[in-house]
């Protein structure tokens, strides 16, 4: 099962890419095939024809072949970041039935819950199906060690949890969208 990890944020510094990090060794972990799909990759300027570009061609390849799809995002003023919005406007059909999960990252206590209510909103008029379980790494400069180890245990287990519910939506839908829209 392919599982790709998007990462949403490209500034410097972020700290959203330990999150992805330490979701991409649990997905192989549990065995999934999966990679990081970094914003920073597919950064174009607004203006552009984006349906038609080398890059959206790159990301519809990848979402046609994904079983589901794990979003990891901080949360900037309540929101996620534009260069997600842009990456993801670059296909629409291709997302269809997609089971998503989503990882909410900020600074603050909460996780990341305000950007996940708004990510969700534009996941579910992407005909996307987000699973609902999502995961929150709040304080997030305080859960990583220096090597970039998540120094709580909990974390394992929730992330068990997200990956087996997330690959519980692919399993049901039996590969819905993958091909559909090719």
């Amino acid at each position: 099962m392919y599982i790709p990890i998007i990462l949403g944020t490209a500034r410097a510094g972020r700290e959203s890419e330990k999150v992805a990090r330490f979701m991409l060794a649990k997905a192989i972990e549990l065995g999934f095939e999966s990679e990081v799909i970094d914003v920073r990759d597919y950064r174009l300027p607004a203006t552009d024809d984006t349906k038609t570009s080398e890059a959206a061609a790159r990301l519809k390849e990848r979402v046609l072949r994904a079983d589901g799809i794990v979003i990891v995002s901080p949360e900037y003023n309540h929101g996620y970041p534009g260069e997600l919005k842009m990456m993801l406007d670059l296909l629409y059909a291709e997302y269809f039935g997609k089971p998503v999960g989503i990882c909410g990252v900020s600074s603050g206590v909460f996780g990341g819950a305000r950007m996940i209510e708004h990510l969700v909103a534009t996941c579910v008029r992407f005909h996307m199906l987000p699973t609902g379980e999502v995961l929150y790494f709040p304080k997030v400069q305080d859960l990583f060690d220096e090597s970039g180890a998540i120094k709580k245990e909990a974390y394992h287990r929730r992330a068990e949890k997200f990956y087996a519910v997330l690959a519980g939506y692919s399993e049901r839908l039996g590969g819905v969208g993958r091909d559909a829209h090719s």
